[in-house]
C-alpha cells in the first residue's frame, strides 16, 4: 500500500517529485505562522463537509463519527495551547488534517473527499471574515453610542464651524459630533453589504472544476449559516470563480479603509481641539503620553497613531488590489498573500474602534456602572472661539434678504460691514446700529438678535440643521436606530 504523505510529515502531494522541498522554500511558502487563526473556521467547515459526505453516503456513519470525535480533540488541543503546529505541513489546513489522521486513522484521510485546499481556504477565510465583521459591527455601534452620549450632553454648546479651517458659522457641538455618527453609520451599512457577499459558499468547487462526487453544496451552506435573509442557501455558482475570487477581501479592506479615514478625520480634530491654542477638549490621561524632555507636555498619542494607522490600512487595500490585478483563472499561489493584509486590517480596525469608543465615551465604573473618563468639553473655550472670525456674517446677509434685498446685494453689504468691523478690531455685533445702517437702511434694531451666536444657531431649523431643536430630533432618531431607546441624558455641558 502506498504511504500517505501526511503520515511521515512530508508534503501532501504525490510521489511525482524526486526530491524534497528545500528548507528555504519551505519557510518561504509556509503560511501556518499566520493562518493558524483560521483554525475554528477550518474545523467548522470540515465538520459541515463531513456531515454532508455522510448524508450523501460518500463516507460511512462510523467515519463521520470518527471525524467529529477527532475534530473535537483537535479543538481542545488548540484551545489549550498544546497543538503542535508544524512548518513542514505548510498551513493550518494540512496541520489539522494530519493530526486528524493521527487520531482517527483512515477516516481522517477520507475527509478531503470532494474538496481541495483551494475551495477549503476560500471557505475558511469567508467564514472567519464573516464573524469578524459581526464583531466590528458591534464595535461600530458602541462608538456611535459613545458619540451620541457626549452629544446629548452638549446640544446647547456653541462652537465655531469651519471651512478651510477658517471660522465659518456657529454650530452646536452636538451637531458636529453627529456628523461622525452619520459617517460611522454608513461604515456599518457598507460592512453589512460586504458581509452579504462574503457569506457565500465556495466549498464543493474542489480545485477549480467541481467534483464528480454527488455533493450537496446547499446542505453545507445551510449548516454553515451561508444563507440569505429568507434562509435560502448561498452557493458560489462558478467553480473557477469560487476558488480564485478575493473580491470579498478587497471589498472589506475598502470598507475598512473608509472607516479608518473617518476615524482619522475625527483624530485630526481631537488633536487640534486638544492643543493649547484651542483648548476645546481634554482626553483622559490614560490615552495620552508625556514628553521625555518637556514636562509640561500631554500628547494625544492615540488619535495621532490612529491617523497613522489609517495609511497602513489603506496600504493593505492597495496591496490586495495589486495582488489580484493580473492573475489568470483559477487559483494561484499569489493568493496566499491575501491573508496577512486582511488579518492586519481586521486587527487594526477592531483595536481602533474599541479604544476610540472608550476614549470618547469613557469606561463604566465597576461600583456604579456609570461611565467615567471620557471626552471632557470646555464649552466656554468653544463659544469664545466662535466669537472670532465674524461667524454670524452669513446671518446678517440672511437678515437683509428677509428684508427684501437680493442675496448677492446683501452679500456685498455684509462684506463692507466685515471690513469695517475688522478695521475697528471688533465683532459685527459690536458695531453701533448707526454704523450698520450706513451699509444699508433696511437694518434695524432687531439685527442684533440675528448677529448673536445663539440667534444664528436657533435660525437653522431645516432638517439636518444645527438648531438645537433639530439636533434633538436627530439625537432621538439616532437613539432609535442604535436601539438605545428614545430618551437620553440631560442636555447639560460637562
Amino acid at each position: 500500500m502506498t504511504a500517505n504523505p501526511l503520515d511521515n510529515k512530508t508534503q501532501a502531494w504525490s510521489a511525482l517529485f524526486s526530491e524534497p522541498m528545500s528548507a528555504l522554500v519551505q519557510r518561504y511558502t509556509a503560511s501556518v505562522g499566520f493562518d493558524q487563526r483560521l483554525w475554528r473556521a477550518d474545523i467548522r467547515a470540515s465538520l459541515a463537509h463531513a456531515e454532508m459526505l455522510g448524508a450523501q453516503g460518500i463516507i460511512s456513519a462510523a467515519d463521520q463519527a470518527a471525524i467529529e470525535r477527532g475534530m473535537a480533540a483537535i479543538a481542545a488541543e488548540i484551545e489549550a495551547g498544546h497543538f503542535d503546529w508544524k512548518l513542514e505541513l505548510e498551513d493550518v489546513h494540512l496541520n489539522i488534517e494530519a493530526r486528524l489522521t493521527q487520531l482517527v486513522g483512515d477516516a481522517g484521510k477520507r475527509l478531503h473527499t470532494g474538496r481541495s485546499r483551494n475551495d477549503q481556504v476560500a471557505t475558511d477565510v469567508r467564514l472567519w471574515l464573516r464573524d469578524e465583521i459581526d464583531a466590528l459591527q458591534a464595535l461600530l455601534l458602541e462608538l456611535q453610542g459613545a458619540l451620541l452620549e457626549v452629544a446629548e450632553r452638549h446640544v446647547e454648546v456653541i462652537m465655531p464651524g469651519f471651512t478651510h479651517l477658517q471660522v465659518a458659522q456657529p454650530v452646536s457641538f452636538a451637531h458636529h459630533l453627529l456628523a461622525y455618527v452619520e459617517m460611522f453609520a454608513r461604515d456599518a451599512e457598507r460592512l453589512s453589504e460586504v458581509r452579504r457577499r462574503t457569506n457565500r459558499l465556495p466549498l464543493g468547487s474542489a480545485a477549480l472544476a467541481g467534483t464528480s462526487y454527488p455533493l450537496d453544496r446547499e446542505r453545507v451552506a445551510r449548516s454553515l449559516g451561508m444563507v440569505d435573509q429568507h434562509g435560502q442557501p448561498q452557493v458560489c455558482q462558478n467553480s473557477l470563480d469560487a476558488v480564485s475570487d478575493r473580491d470579498f477581501a478587497i471589498e472589506f479592506c475598502a470598507a475598512a479603509s473608509l472607516c479608518m479615514v473617518h476615524i482619522s478625520r475625527l483624530s485630526e480634530e481631537l488633536i487640534i481641539w486638544m492643543s493649547q491654542n484651542f483648548g476645546f477638549v481634554r482626553i483622559a490621561d490614560r490615552f495620552t503620553t508625556g514628553s521625555s524632555i518637556m514636562p509640561q507636555k500631554k500628547n494625544p498619542d492615540v488619535p495621532e497613531l490612529a491617523r497613522g494607522k489609517t495609511g497602513r490600512v489603506v496600504g493593505h487595500l492597495m496591496g490586495l488590489l495589486t495582488l489580484m490585478k493580473a492573475q489568470p483563472l483559477a487559483y494561484n499561489k499569489d493568493n496566499q498573500e491575501d491573508k496577512e493584509p486582511l488579518f492586519d486590517t481586521v486587527d487594526t480596525l477592531r483595536d481602533t474602534l474599541r479604544i476610540f469608543a472608550e476614549m470618547i465615551g469613557g469606561q463604566p465604573d465597576p461600583a456604579t456602572g456609570l461611565k467615567q473618563g471620557g471626552l471632557s468639553v470646555n464649552a466656554a473655550a468653544m463659544e469664545q472661539a466662535a466669537q472670532k472670525g465674524y461667524a454670524t456674517a452669513t446671518d446678517l446677509a440672511d437678515y437683509l434678504v428677509k428684508k427684501g434685498l437680493p442675496f448677492r446685494d446683501a452679500h456685498e453689504c455684509v462684506a463692507h460691514a466685515v471690513k469695517a468691523a475688522s478695521s475697528h478690531a471688533c465683532d459685527l455685533a459690536e458695531l453701533p446700529l448707526a454704523v450698520l445702517q450706513g451699509f444699508h437702511p433696511l437694518i434695524g434694531p432687531d439685527v442684533y438678535e440675528a448677529l448673536s451666536l445663539r440667534g444664528s444657531l436657533e435660525a437653522r431649523q431645516t432638517v439636518g440643521g444645527t438648531a438645537p431643536a433639530q439636533v434633538r430630533l436627530q439625537l432621538a432618531r439616532q437613539r432609535v436606530r442604535l436601539g438605545l431607546g428614545s430618551t437620553g441624558p440631560q442636555n447639560q455641558p460637562s
